[in-house]
């Protein structure tokens, strides 16, 4: 159980590099589609906010997917079809063909988010202890990977399709080989009793208050960190969605130095989920959440009045600081609220990872738009701080790990967790 285990995270945190990797050449090349396929200002939210939306319907029918079909099952055929969906989306020329890669991009999407972090969320149950932070560090380490690629397509001016090419050639078999590891470890509850059961089985406090008889989740009990995600996300979609067309607009910054700052929002966002899993165990997560709310709100500030690209690309970078915990750990207090009931858990919170998107896209693409852009940061910053606020959700019951104490070992998954 215990090597198991360690393929098994190994294997699923290649996949958020995978992702990571796909989405970051996505959104860093949103000025090159623009132009590839003739998209005026006024109708690039339009494309924006359709990819949420559907990936929000994805997420939704993974919900029911798993009840039947483990969460490794789809997470190994959606993310293919992701990668499939960008090469699409740099292949074509017409408006419809774009249309149809983003479609299936968004529904693809939303099955693997949700999948993905269904298996984090048992995974973190099967060890005892803070490690999804770590997942998402990965995701973060891809998102480098991407936007330097990127930053090399519009440095030598290469088409979209030549950019996209070498890269799904590479990955798409790769995932799929990594794949054969995924664990379905069943603390969730939908798959089985697993290696998170004697924990789910134990669990009392306020799991037992908001679970029904039937495993279920109680929607008042999780809105909270519905709200946590959506403003999370909706500052997150305005560094990948704005941040290249705001350093070459407003700041006046080269097509190169444009892609930049979701770059370095990456790299913050690997730094900080490289040693988030440690800052949780020792100060707690609701002290790790707040300060990151505030650090994140603090580099939309600094993004608002930036005097020029370098000013500006430090705040994306106190913003990437500031962030890069949060969503993570919202999947964690999820998954620790419902330990009976966490793929559904995490299914319907992963939706307002889209409904954030979906807000912050058009929100800060039309308040730029109508009245200015600088003043539009001034939105997500005043949003992100609301996560202050809401941090009290994420303090873990007294039998749980998370609160600056790892779960005594003698009742981790097996006697031979030790060394994981």
């Amino acid at each position: 159980m215990t090597e198991t285990l360690r393929r098994g995270r190994a294997s699923l945190a290649f996949g958020f590099l995978v992702q990571g990797v796909t989405f970051a050449l996505l959104v860093t090349r949103i000025p090159a589609l623009q132009d590839q396929y003739g998209i005026s200002d006024g109708l690039l939210p339009v494309f924006l906010a359709a990819v949420p939306i559907l990936a929000g319907v994805g997420s939704v029918c993974t919900e029911r997917l798993v009840r039947s079909v483990p969460p490794s099952r789809v997470l190994r055929w959606s993310q293919p079809v992701v990668l499939l969906s960008l090469l699409g989306a740099g292949a074509g020329h017409s408006v419809w063909q774009l249309a149809v890669a983003l479609a299936a991009f968004g529904l693809a999407v939303g099955a693997l988010d949700a999948s993905m972090n269904m298996l984090g969320v048992s995974l973190q149950r099967a060890y005892g202890r803070s490690i999804m932070l770590g997942f998402h560090a990965a995701y973060s380490l891809g998102g480098i990977v991407g936007a330097s690629l990127a930053w090399v397509g519009a440095h030598w001016d290469l088409s979209l399709l030549v950019s996209y090419l070498p890269v799904v050639v590479v990955l798409l078999p790769a995932a799929l080989v990594g794949s054969r590891w995924y664990v379905d470890a069943g603390g969730g509850g939908e798959s089985g009793g697993g290696a998170g059961s004697s924990e789910a089985s134990g669990a009392g406090g306020v799991a037992e208050g908001v679970e029904g008889a039937g495993g279920g989740v109680a929607l008042k009990v999780l809105w909270p960190l519905c709200l946590v995600m959506t403003c999370a996300y909706i500052g997150d979609s305005t560094v990948s969605n704005w941040s290249a067309k705001y350093l070459q607009d407003v700041l006046g910054s080269s097509e190169q130095l444009a892609t930049v700052p979701y770059n370095v929002y990456m790299v913050m966002n690997l730094v900080g989920r490289g040693v988030g899993d440690l800052g949780v165990r020792r100060f707690g997560a609701v002290a790790v959440v707040r300060w990151g709310a505030v650090i994140g709100a603090a580099g939309f500030g600094v993004v608002a009045v930036a005097p020029g690209a370098w000013t500006g690309i430090l705040g994306f970078t106190l913003v990437g600081i500031g962030l890069c915990v949060i969503v993570p750990q919202t999947f964690a207090a999820a998954g620790r609220l419902f330990p009976g009931a966490s793929d559904t858990a995490v299914a319907r919170l992963n939706v307002f990872n889209y409904v954030g998107f979906l807000i912050g896209s058009p929100l800060v693409g039309g308040l730029g738009d109508a009245w200015n852009y600088r003043g539009a940061m001034v939105v997500p910053m005043v949003l992100v701080l609301v996560t202050f606020w809401s941090a009290r959700s994420f303090a873990p019951g007294p039998d749980r790990y998370g609160d600056g104490h790892e779960r005594p070992r003698t009742t981790d998954v097996g006697r031979g967790s030790n060394g994981l």
